[in-house]
C-alpha cells in the first residue's frame, strides 16, 4: 500500500536556524491539508518528501510514486506545455514517425495516444491548449492549471501540491477543488484556501511546537482549535495562579528565615551561648539557607516554565482582534461614482466598457470576474493611478489602495517611520499603540518594510493605513490574500471587520469575502467586456 512515513525528521537552514525538529508523521491514501504560519516549514516539508532536500536527521520513506505541482513563474520563450509533462522527447519521436524518419526501434517505443491524453487532462482542468502550446502564450492562472494537469497525468500514488489555487480565478479554483474532490489516491496540499481545505480528509498543522494531525476538514479543525484555545486559556490562568502562589510562599519563607536568623544573631550578641554551640547553629543555618534557596529556585523555575509553556500555547492558538478608530462615514454619503467609464491600458482594446455604478456609505463591494476582465484595472482607476478613456470617476472621500506590491509603504523605511509619514501629527505613543494592535510590538515596529514577508507587509500596510487617528473612508484592496498564510489572512480579516468605512475589493477567495461581510458584488464580464451586475444590485 502506498504510504509516506517521516521518522524523527529534522531540517535546519544553512545558517543553523531550526525549521523542522523531530517530526514523526505518516500519510496514507488520504487528502491531507498542510497548514501553519509562514516560516514553519510547509514548503520545506514537501521538498524533503520529494527528495529535493535532505534531512539533517531522521528519514523519509516513500512507498509509491509522486506527482509534484511545478509552477513556471517566468517560462523561457521556447518552453512548451509538453515540457511540463516531460513529454517533449516522446512527442518529437511521434513527429519523426509521422514524417517517416523514425527507426524501427523508435516505432517500438512510440506512444501514439500520448498527445490526445495530454490534451484530455488539460481540458479536464480547463486549459484550452495542446502539448505544443508555448507557456508564454498562457496566463499565469492557465500555467498553474497546466502544471497541475502535468502533476496528475501519470496517476501518481501521491500528489504534492504547494498553493495550487494561487493566481487562479473562480473557475480555476473550482477546477482544482473538483479535481481533489474526485482524487482517490493520496495528496498532501499546502494551501491557505479554506474552501479547498474543507475538501480535505485531515489537517496537519505545523507550529513552533511541532506537527499535530487533526482528523476531518478545515471546519472540523477550527472547531477543535477553538476548544484547544479555551483549554489553553484555562491552563494559562491556572499556571499564572500557581506561579504567583509559589512566589508568595518563597517570599514568606524567606521573611521567616530572616526573622529566625536575626533572633539568633541577637542571642549570640548577648554572649549567653557557648561558642561551640554558636558555631554549630551558624553552620546549620547556612546549610538550611542554601538548601531552602535551591528548593525555592527549583519551584520558581518550574512554575515559570509552566507559565511560559501555557502562554506559548495561547499565543499560537489566539486569533488577532483589532480595534480601530472610526471613519465617521455616514450611511447616506456618496463615496464613489462611475458614469459611463471605459478604461484600459491599451486604448484599442479597453477591458472596461461603459461601466456605471455607485457606492454609498460604508458598503463593502467585491469586484469579481474571470482573469482579464478588468478587476485590477478598476481599482487602479478608482485610486487615480489610471485615467479613464471615456466617462468620469468621482471619489468623494479620502481613499487608499493596498495592492499586492504594497506601494503605499516605503520598503527602505521602518514600519514606524512609514506610520509617522502616513499619519502626520500622531504621537510616538499613538503610533506604537496602533502598530501593537496589528502585532508589531516594541522592536518589531522598527523592522524595515523591505525585510518583511508578504503577510507581514500587508499587515504593516493595514496598520499604517487604518491605525491612524482618522482612517480613510474608502479602502481599495486588490487580491489581498494571495501568498498569505491563513493566520495572516485572519489577521487581515480581523482588521477589516473592525473597519467602519467603505470597501472595494478584488478577490476570488469566497471565505475571505464572507469573513469581511461583503454587501454586494460587481461582476465584470462576460468576455466581450460588458460589465453585468445581478438584478437589484446596481445603483
Amino acid at each position: 500500500m502506498a504510504s509516506i512515513t517521516l521518522t524523527g525528521l529534522s531540517w535546519s537552514t544553512p545558517d543553523g536556524r531550526s525549521v523542522l525538529n523531530g517530526l514523526d508523521l505518516a500519510f496514507g491514501r488520504e487528502r491531507a491539508g498542510l497548514v501553519g504560519r509562514n516560516g514553519t516549514g510547509k514548503t520545506t516539508l514537501l521538498k524533503l518528501i520529494a527528495g529535493e532536500l535532505q534531512p539533517a536527521t531522521g528519514g523519509v520513506t516513500v512507498s509509491g510514486s509522486l506527482g509534484l505541482l511545478k509552477q513556471t513563474v517566468r517560462p523561457g520563450a521556447h518552453e512548451t506545455v509538453a515540457g511540463l509533462f516531460g513529454a517533449a522527447a516522446a512527442l518529437d519521436l511521434l513527429r519523426r514517425a509521422e514524417a517517416g524518419a523514425a527507426s524501427a526501434e523508435d516505432l517500438a517505443e512510440a506512444d501514439w495516444t500520448l498527445a490526445d491524453r495530454i490534451t484530455a487532462v488539460l481540458a479536464r482542468l480547463g486549459v484550452d491548449a495542446g502539448p505544443d502550446t508555448r507557456l508564454t502564450e498562457l496566463s499565469g492562472g492557465q500555467r498553474t492549471r497546466a502544471s497541475l494537469a502535468a502533476a496528475v497525468f501519470a496517476a501518481p500514488d501521491f500528489l504534492l501540491l504547494d498553493e495550487p489555487t494561487n493566481n487562479l480565478d473562480r473557475s480555476g479554483r473550482e477546477a482544482v477543488i473538483a479535481l481533489l474532490e474526485s482524487w482517490r489516491a493520496g495528496a498532501i496540499v499546502v494551501s491557505h484556501d479554506r474552501e479547498l481545505l474543507d475538501r480535505m480528509d485531515a489537517i496537519v498543522e505545523l507550529t513552533s511546537l511541532g506537527a499535530t494531525r487533526y482528523g476531518g476538514n478545515w471546519t472540523r479543525y477550527r472547531e477543535r482549535k477553538a476548544t484547544e484555545l479555551e483549554a489553553a486559556q484555562q491552563d494559562l490562568a491556572h499556571a499564572g495562579k500557581q506561579a504567583a502562589e509559589i512566589r508568595r510562599k518563597v517570599h514568606l519563607a524567606a521573611e521567616r528565615k530572616d526573622r529566625r536568623d536575626a533572633a539568633g544573631t541577637r542571642r549570640a550578641s548577648r554572649g549567653d551561648m557557648p561558642r561551640i554551640l554558636l558555631g554549630a547553629r551558624k553552620s546549620g543555618a547556612e546549610a538550611s539557607r542554601g538548601a531552602g534557596a535551591k528548593l525555592a529556585d527549583r519551584q520558581r523555575a518550574e512554575a515559570e516554565a509552566a507559565l511560559a509553556s501555557a502562554r506559548a500555547r495561547v499565543e499560537i492558538l489566539q486569533e488577532l482582534s483589532v480595534a480601530l478608530p472610526p471613519t465617521g462615514l455616514p450611511a447616506n454619503r456618496t463615496v464613489l461614482r462611475l458614469d459611463g467609464v471605459t478604461a484600459g491600458h491599451d486604448r484599442s482594446r479597453p477591458v472596461i466598457r461603459d461601466l456605471s455604478f455607485t457606492i454609498e456609505g460604508p458598503e463593502r463591494v467585491a469586484v469579481v470576474g474571470p482573469n482579464g476582465s478588468g478587476k485590477t484595472t478598476l481599482v487602479t482607476l478608482v485610486a487615480g493611478r489610471l485615467a479613464p478613456l471615456r466617462g468620469t470617476v468621482t471619489v468623494a472621500v479620502e481613499c487608499a489602495l493596498l495592492d499586492q506590491r504594497m506601494e503605499i509603504v516605503d520598503p527602505a523605511a521602518s514600519i514606524l517611520d512609514n506610520f509617522m509619514r502616513l499619519n502626520p501629527g500622531a504621537t510616538d505613543n499613538a503610533c506604537r499603540a496602533a502598530l501593537a494592535r496589528f502585532l508589531f510590538r516594541a522592536d518589531a515596529a522598527l523592522q524595515r518594510v523591505g525585510t518583511l514577508s508578504g503577510g507581514q507587509m500587508l499587515r504593516a500596510g493595514l496598520a499604517c493605513t487604518l491605525g491612524g487617528p482618522r482612517p480613510p473612508a474608502l479602502l481599495l484592496l486588490d487580491e489581498p490574500t494571495n501568498h498569505l498564510d491563513i493566520e495572516s489572512i485572519e489577521a487581515v480579516e480581523a482588521g477589516l471587520r473592525a473597519y467602519d468605512g467603505a470597501l472595494l475589493l478584488v478577490s476570488h477567495d469566497e471565505a475571505f469575502l464572507a469573513a469581511v461581510g461583503v454587501d454586494r458584488r460587481l461582476y465584470l464580464g462576460p468576455p466581450e467586456g460588458q460589465p453585468v451586475e445581478p438584478a437589484g444590485s446596481s445603483r
